[in-house]
């Protein structure tokens, strides 16, 4: 019997699979710092106390996808074409989800209700990135190679689902809360949709990589059908509910380097 613990591992232990890997996580990445660094750009004049927060985020982001990067390399490995079907930003974009890149590459002022639509659908992603670098954080927390960014990334996904909850709430606050509740309900049933998606076809790709036989596959696949109905049927709430967190002002300092402190080459 195989864990989710093993499966990684086994994705980890191999150099083509690694690769894969790094590279659909830089390319998440990437294309949220570019987004975020867009949205930081636009923010309305009756915002711009978020714009640096924004910016932290897609600096943030933009440092991720160097670490993937960076990993690589240590393993004299180069980054890969993402295949169209495992690429999670692009087709939640597709899917209408968040703000449209042909409206973030004009030069013209987002309004509120852009920013509104910007927030809860970045609440409901970072929700489940958090809880997937939990996961890494919990296997792999301590691994010689990866633990350090594993351990890095994690927490600035915690800052950053901690920040979405707190400037929903403040714009809740301001009127928007009927939107923020029925925009976050949207953008998390497409979600979950994508992410089952994207789940299978890497799966897919991995199993062709690693030579998984079938049962093996068929196995996988079948967890990933059922978190999907877990979410469907009621497992989506906890990507749409909102509460103060704990950690205030989460992106209002100065973004982390790469080591989690002070500049680290082997990151950067």
């Amino acid at each position: 019997m195989f864990s989710a613990k093993s499966v990684f591992q086994e994705i980890l232990d191999n150099d083509e699979s690694f690769r894969l890997f790094c590279s659909v996580a830089a390319s998440g990445e990437a294309q949220g710092g570019w987004e975020n660094g867009r949205i930081a750009a636009l923010v309305p004049e009756s915002r711009r106390d978020l714009a640096s927060k924004i910016a932290r985020h897609g600096a943030d982001e933009d440092k991720h996808g160097r670490i993937f990067n960076a990993l690589l390399r240590r393993r004299g490995l180069e980054p890969m074409e993402v295949p169209r079907e495992t690429d999670y930003t692009m087709l939640l974009e597709a899917r209408g989800i968040g703000l449209a890149h042909d409206k973030l590459r004009r030069d013209e002022p987002l309004t509120e209700h852009d920013i509104v639509i910007y927030l809860a659908h970045s609440r409901v992603t970072e929700q489940r990135a958090s809880a997937q670098m939990t996961m890494l954080r919990r296997y792999f927390g301590d691994h010689p190679d990866l633990g350090r960014a594993v351990r890095l990334i994690a927490d600035d996904e915690d800052s950053h689902l901690a920040y979405c909850h707190e400037e929903l709430l403040r714009l809740a606050a301001d009127g928007y809360g009927r939107t923020i509740q029925r925009t976050l309900r949207e953008s998390a049933l497409v979600e979950m949709e994508v992410y089952r998606d994207v789940s299978l076809a890497v799966m897919a790709h991995m199993g062709r990589l690693l030579g998984w036989p079938k049962p093996k596959s068929a196995l996988l696949a079948a967890g990933i059908h059922a978190l999907y109905g877990y979410e469907r049927l009621g497992g989506w709430r906890r990507m749409v509910a909102l509460r103060m967190p704990e950690r205030r002002n989460a992106l209002g300092g100065p973004a982390k380097t790469a080591s989690g402190a002070p500049e680290a080459p082997e990151f950067v």
